[in-house]
């Protein structure tokens, strides 16, 4: 088969090779699918870089999640050839290849109401999202979430759940299309970090209580902001550090205006408890089926697209998912 691979670390656009290499097997416990759709994630560029927290052995194939259609089962699988399924990839073989190995506990039944892209898109993004959001905290109807990077593959999702949740969503993005973007997935006000500070906006339009939830995906300055508008007995979710700043937080500062701050390593969830990730997938398809949330993608781009499309994601030009299917 063809498949993407990091021959040395770097920039996605510099790293990357298109390379034939032997076709995987599925061992037990184990589907082989032929890759359908496979989303562009940061800690794709991350992993390209060297500089994500799981470092695979030199050469790997990148791409985290997928939707595929399997074409051969392991020993005690649990699906049949045929069957449409996401799920999460083992590295070092990722999704950005014509065929993937997934482990058959990562998998769930891919979405009838979606398409292969949005389908594949439903999966990390989503479920960390759903995570914050409904297990880490409880947002609640009529309470206001933040969402910094609202445009982004993490920072979309959040904004659907949260309306979904009957929250009022702030999303907080980068430049004017990135706004109309964030417009289009239903927040109710949308910012653009880079003509106006969030803070007073915020503020103004809580009527000075500030946001109960804000969902920070970015770090450094994002999150210092986000402690002057986080309401009493608020809750900053901290999901990643996409703008290369880890915070430093100053928790006499949590403990005099009475907020949380709650940490989210979605990864965790499947070494520790599985069977959340299947009630959470379970939980997700059943909104998609409603007509609640529904991934938009930007942009549908072949396999051979794949060093560019992650190129633009690591330089912050990217709006909404880009999502990889089959050679065209």
């Amino acid at each position: 088969m063809r498949a993407w691979q990091v021959t040395e670390l770097g920039e996605p656009r510099d790293v990357l090779r298109f390379n034939d290499i032997d076709d995987p097997v599925a061992g037990p416990g184990q589907v082989l699918v032929r890759v359908l759709a496979a989303p562009a994630n940061f800690p794709d560029v991350l992993l390209c870089r060297g500089q994500y927290q799981v470092k695979p052995a030199l050469p790997f194939t990148p791409g985290v999640e997928l939707c595929g259609e399997v074409v051969a089962v392991g020993a005690g699988a649990g699906f049949a050839v045929g069957d449409r399924i996401v799920g999460t990839t083992n590295l070092p073989g990722g999704a950005f290849a014509e065929l993937a190995v997934l482990d058959a506990d990562s998998a769930f039944p891919a979405p009838d109401s979606l398409d292969d892209a949005e389908a594949a898109a439903l999966v990390i993004g989503y479920q960390t999202s759903w995570f914050a959001l409904h297990r880490r905290t409880q947002v609640r109807p009529g309470e206001t979430l933040l969402v910094h990077a609202a445009a982004g593959g993490v920072g979309s999702s959040a904004v659907q759940l949260g309306k979904a949740a009957g929250a009022r969503v702030i999303g907080v993005v980068g430049g004017p299309e990135k706004a109309e973007y964030c417009r289009s997935l239903g927040a109710d006000l949308v910012i653009d970090r880079r003509t106006e500070d969030f803070v007073p906006i915020v503020k103004e339009f809580t009527e000075g209580r500030g946001a109960d939830v804000i969902y920070d995906p970015v770090g450094g300055e994002a999150y210092a902001k986000s402690t002057k508008c986080v309401a009493f007995e608020g809750r900053i979710l901290v999901i990643g550090f996409a703008g290369g700043t880890i915070p430093q937080p100053a928790l006499n500062h949590a403990l005099i205006k009475n907020y949380s701050i709650i940490g989210l390593h979605w990864g965790l969830y499947k070494q520790y408890n599985q069977q959340a990730i299947a009630d959470c997938h379970a939980e997700l398809s059943r909104l998609a089926a409603a007509g609640e949330v529904r991934p938009l993608i930007s942009e549908r781009l072949s396999l051979g697209d794949v060093p560019d499309g992650l190129g633009r994601l690591g330089d912050g030009d990217t709006v909404g998912r880009l999502v990889f299917g089959p050679p065209l």
